[in-house]
């Protein structure tokens, strides 16, 4: 077993006001979201085509959930100099270590164009799946005491499917923007929004933005299992 390594400064966080919705970003980094990333993609037309569309809607999702002052809290994947930490007990933390990846200080740790951090965010820093895992999240959460958690990022059957479980199981109420999530193959994604959606409600972007605009809560959102497409 690996020693949990924690990727940020061990310093007292400074109180917070409540805040019922949080936001969780994802991995929206260069180094699995930019053509030129280490992280394989998919490099068929079609896996080019899906990943413009996931990143038009995360940014559609980012500037609507702005507009009603909603805590962003980032996600970010580095690893350290010689990859000392990554572990290798399983195929996806190979690749990362065979590539390379996410490097801190690097082009490809950094947040792509349009879904980096502005003012008044938060940036977590961790080196595995789950967001919760080796992050202070969970400190910045009890900080802020939020009800529900609107999740979303990449890749879907990682970052994304392991936090929602780990939320869920804290107690968490989450919506799941399945349309600003992406992972290598398409199969995998539909699979896991399925898995998530017992978990969560799985939603697209324009609903949740809609929702908010109309004043509506978040729980007027259906919790309906996702079906597998054909």
């Amino acid at each position: 077993m690996s020693e949990r390594h924690f990727y940020e400064p061990d310093k007292v966080l400074p109180p917070a006001g409540r805040c019922d919705i949080v936001w969780l970003a994802l991995h929206y980094q260069n180094e699995n979201c930019h053509a030129d990333g280490n992280i394989p993609f998919g490099l068929r037309p079609e896996d080019v085509e899906w990943r413009a569309q996931m990143l038009g809607s995360a940014k559609r999702l980012s500037s609507g959930l702005r507009k009603h002052n909603i805590q962003v809290i980032h996600v970010q994947a580095v690893t350290e100099e010689g990859q000392w930490e990554v572990i290798d007990n399983c195929p996806i933390f190979g690749v990362w270590r065979d590539v390379k990846a996410w490097p801190r200080g690097s082009w490809g740790a950094d947040f792509i164009d349009g879904l980096g951090s502005q003012e008044g965010d938060i940036v977590v820093q961790h080196g595995r799946n789950s967001a919760f895992y080796g992050s202070r999240l969970e400190e910045h959460l009890t900080r802020f005491k939020p009800t529900w958690l609107i999740v979303s990022g990449v890749s879907t059957a990682y970052v994304v499917e392991t936090t929602v479980r780990d939320a869920a199981d804290i107690g968490y109420n989450i919506v799941v923007a399945g349309d600003a999530c992406s992972t290598f193959r398409r199969d995998f994604h539909d699979a896991s929004l399925r898995s998530m959606s017992l978990l969560s409600r799985v939603t697209t972007t324009d609903e949740i933005v809609a929702t908010l605009d109309a004043g509506k809560p978040l729980q007027s959102i259906p919790m309906e299992i996702c079906e597998i497409p054909d």
